[in-house]
Formats: structure tokens, C-alpha cells, sequence
């Protein structure tokens, strides 16, 4: 592998700059991991011309030999086979959008592309991001380049994968229900459910009434993702959902001393979460960190009311809907699972949304509490190992049924309710897969969220511990 490859995208942008190194050589390099890893990793699953992309390299490193970077310059990117990026087939893991060619950028590609970063391809996701286990008709398994017999998760699992592999250093992910935290939590990378509205979405060909899913980073470090953070944070006429500007750098926010004396609430499983044991004794271990620091942490007892049924159905109504046109004819080009779950859509009555609208009131009370009380709240970001790579989720862990929201127990909620949430490396498991610890923060706080992962990332370093056996 070349040392190139190695490095944080912090490290790469300097030494690109310094010209210690080239785009072109970093763009090569790229290519070949590409084609070392995938027939084990299946990450990258959709490439432009490589004569395009060296030409892209060749124009980034004139730019810097003129004197005139961009913050992400040469960077080679990869984006989530969910997102659109002009020129690539967006096919979001399904057969009857395999040939779907998008003709502009979404709002976040187009930010990281004027920031300087040359989008090489796409990188895989499950059908629609309906499923934590990355697979798909379209392109197929995923796997983990800690052990290929398990999944890096989902929905940005090839994502995850490509970047604990050192196969890119930049890549975009999406979060609706732990589709960033979850595959960086099993894939050992750091992982931030921005702030509802933080970075804008679309444009969308549909008007989307789901406000759950936020797009946010997936990198190696926190500065990493501060950096990245700075690029596409602000608002966009395609989103009415974005936010203002913060009106801060978050990569100098990071820098920043963490307020002193924070209140941090713990809980090892928000009331109802079935914890595997080495996990929640790695979390309650890496909590006292903040202790060590002078913080206050306070194990908190109890927890919001479970979504997992009622977000699942909530989701899946939107999406039956924009798949309606397609159903019945194409039915059959759909996975199977996919499709049924699909269908859990058909089940939204004006009873099962008042439900839903009740207990997520119920939620938003719940955290109104709590950060009246707590600066920051930390759990485990998910409480088992990971699946294999196809699948099935476990039914029990270590003899204890799961709930129902599984493997989203921890990161549910926060998508319900808007807060940021990150996810930190706290070890391996006794199977020697990453573990993680879940970071949360007030709505709009992703700078005090990224500061406290930052004084962990400090005291318990994870980089450059990745698995790099090819």
C-alpha cells in the first residue's frame, strides 16, 4: 500500500500543498488499492475513465504549483451510491436503476467539488439504505477489511469500508436511523449524524417530507471530519430544511480547548437496548475518560420511548410512495426483503401516524430534559458485533432476545429527534472487531459534539491502527 494512502485527509491536504506529494501520484495510488481490495471489499463499486480522473489530478496539481489550492485539493472522493454525482449512475443499490445517470451534482458533492476534491466513483450501499448489512442485486456483499466473513454495516457501508481499508480518503455517507454511525462504529472509523439540516440535501426529484436522514462525515479522525464539515455546512435554496451557517470554523472549533466542567450523562442502554457484555464494558470504561479530564459524568437511569416500529414505518410510507409508479410491474427486480419492507408502508392509517407523532413527542420531551440537565449524552453507538456480511441480524445476544430496533437501538432516536451524534473507537471486541461509543450533543451543538470526540480522540488515539492486509 502506498504511504499516501496512509495518511489522515488533514496530513494529505498539507503535504499536497507543501508539495511533498502530487494529485497525480495520490490519484494513482487510489486506483491501484482500488483494484488490490476489490475483489475482497466490493467498496467501490463504479469508477470514472481513469484517463478523466488523471487529467483531473494532472489540472489540481497545477492549480497548487500556481499558488492557488482549494482546501481540498487532488483529494480523491468517493460518493455513497444513494447520493448523485454528475456523470456516475445513481442507482441506490436497485435493478431498475441501474442505468440512472445523474445530470448534476447533489448539493454536498457540489460543495466538495468546488472545495477542490476530484470524484472518482461510487461507493456501495444496500437497496435504498433500507438495511444496516451492506449488499445489493446491483453490485452485491460488502465486506469488512477487518474480517471479510462480517459487514461494515450499513447504509454507508462501502463507504466505511473504503476508508478503514485506506482505499480513499474522502467519502460521503448519509445517516437516516445510524447509516453513518453504525458502519463506523463496526469498521473502527469516526462517524458524525450532523445536526438536522446542517449540510442540505437534494435536490430531489420528489418533495421530501421525511426529516430524518442528515448527510454527514465518515473519516479516520475528527479533525478529518471538521475539515469536511467546514466544506458544505451552510444553506441551500434545493433544502427549506438547511440551516444558516454556523458562522464558525468546525476544524477550529476542534482545536479549541472543550468547555471546562462539562455534565455529561451516561447510559449503557437508553432503558431497553440488549447490550453485548464486552461492548458496554468498553463504553463504561472510555466514559471515565471524561472524568479523568475533570468532567462530570452521571449514569442516568431509564430512556425515550422506542421508535424502532414506528420510524421504520414512517420511512417506508415515503418511500412506497416514490417506488409507487414502479409497483406492480418492476416488483419482481426488487430484492425480496426490500420490497416487503416496502410494502410496511401500505401500513400507515391515520391511527399508526398519530402513534407515531405521540411517542415522538414523547422523545422530544425526553431530550428537552435531559440537555436541560447534561451538556452531552453517551451510550454505546451499537450494541452487538457485526452480522455477517449477507446477513441475518442476531435474533439474541449472548442468550438475551434483541428489541425490535436491534442494531439502531442507540441511533434511532437521534434521528427522530435532530440531535448531533458521533460515534468514537473505544477498542476491539473479543472477536476483534471495532467497538464504538455514541457522542451526543444539543440540536445544533455538532461543535461541542466534535470538540468532546476530539478530547477522547486525544486520550484513547485510534489512527493509524486499521487493518491494511492486502
Amino acid at each position: 500500500m502506498h504511504e499516501l494512502l496512509g495518511m489522515t485527509l488533514i496530513e494529505l491536504t498539507e503535504a499536497l500543498r507543501a508539495r511533498k506529494a502530487s494529485p497525480v501520484e495520490l490519484m494513482q495510488a487510489v486506483l491501484a488499492r482500488i483494484d488490490a481490495t476489490h475483489p475482497d471489499l466490493n467498496a467501490v463499486v463504479a469508477l470514472r475513465a481513469r484517463e478523466a480522473l488523471l487529467r483531473d489530478a494532472r489540472t489540481a496539481e497545477e492549480r497548487i504549483v500556481r499558488g492557488e489550492p482549494r482546501p481540498l485539493e487532488g483529494i480523491p472522493l468517493g460518493v455513497k451510491d444513494l447520493e448523485d454525482a454528475e456523470g456516475l449512475v445513481t442507482s441506490h443499490g436497485s435493478l431498475p436503476f441501474r442505468n440512472e445517470v445523474a445530470t448534476r451534482d447533489c448539493t454536498q458533492v457540489q460543495r466538495l467539488r468546488a472545495a477542490g476534491a476530484i470524484v472518482v466513483g461510487k461507493t456501495n450501499a444496500p437497496e435504498f439504505g433500507y438495511t444496516a448489512i451492506t449488499k445489493n442485486l446491483v453490485y452485491g456483499v460488502t465486506r469488512s477489511p477487518w474480517n471479510l466473513q462480517h459487514t461494515p454495516g450499513g447504509s454507508s457501508g462501502g463507504s466505511a469500508a473504503a476508508m478503514a481499508a485506506n482505499v480513499l480518503p474522502l467519502v460521503t455517507a448519509s445517516d437516516g436511523g445510524g447509516s453513518i454511525r453504525i458502519p463506523a462504529s463496526f469498521t473502527g472509523t469516526f462517524g458524525l449524524k450532523t445536526s438536522f439540516g446542517r449540510i442540505p440535501r437534494g435536490p430531489f426529484k420528489h418533495w421530501q417530507y421525511g426529516d430524518t436522514s442528515v448527510a454527514g462525515p465518515l473519516t479516520k479522525t475528527v479533525e478529518d471530519a471538521a475539515l469536511f464539515l467546514d466544506q458544505v455546512a451552510g444553506p441551500s435554496p434545493y433544502d427549506p430544511n438547511s440551516l444558516p451557517h454556523p458562522g464558525m470554523s468546525y476544524l477550529a472549533a476542534v482545536r479549541s480547548p472543550l468547555p471546562k466542567k462539562l455534565r455529561i450523562g451516561y447510559s449503557p442502554d437508553l432503558g431497553y437496548a440488549v447490550v453485548q457484555s464486552d461492548i458496554g464494558a468498553a463504553v463504561e470504561a472510555n466514559v471515565k475518560v471524561f472524568e479523568q479530564l475533570g468532567h462530570s459524568v452521571e449514569p442516568i437511569s431509564g430512556g425515550p420511548p422506542q421508535l424502532g416500529r414506528d420510524w421504520a414505518v414512517l420511512g417506508t410510507f415515503e418511500l412506497a410512495s416514490e417506488l409507487y409508479p414502479y409497483l406492480p410491474d418492476h416488483e419482481k427486480d426488487f430484492g425480496r426483503t426490500f420490497i416487503n419492507g416496502v410494502k410496511m408502508g401500505w401500513s400507515m392509517t391515520p391511527e399508526s401516524w398519530g402513534k407515531a407523532a405521540r411517542l415522538r413527542a414523547q422523545l422530544n420531551e425526553w431530550c428537552a430534559e435531559l440537555f436541560d440537565t447534561y451538556d452531552l449524552l453517551v451510550t454505546p453507538t451499537v450494541p452487538h458485533d457485526p452480522p455477517p456480511a449477507g446477513g441475518p441480524f442476531p435474533s439474541e445476544t449472548e442468550g438475551r432476545p434483541q428489541v425490535l430496533a436491534g442494531v439502531a437501538s442507540f441511533t434511532i432516536p437521534f434521528n427522530l429527534s435532530w440531535h448531533p451524534a458521533a460515534t468514537v473507537r473505544v477498542g476491539l471486541s473479543r472477536t476483534q472487531l471495532p467497538m464504538g461509543m455514541q457522542i451526543v450533543g444539543p440540536r445544533h451543538r455538532d461543535d461541542l459534539v466534535l470538540q468532546a470526540a476530539r478530547v477522547f480522540e486525544r486520550e484513547r488515539p485510534w489512527h493509524p491502527e486499521w487493518p491494511v492486509e492486502w
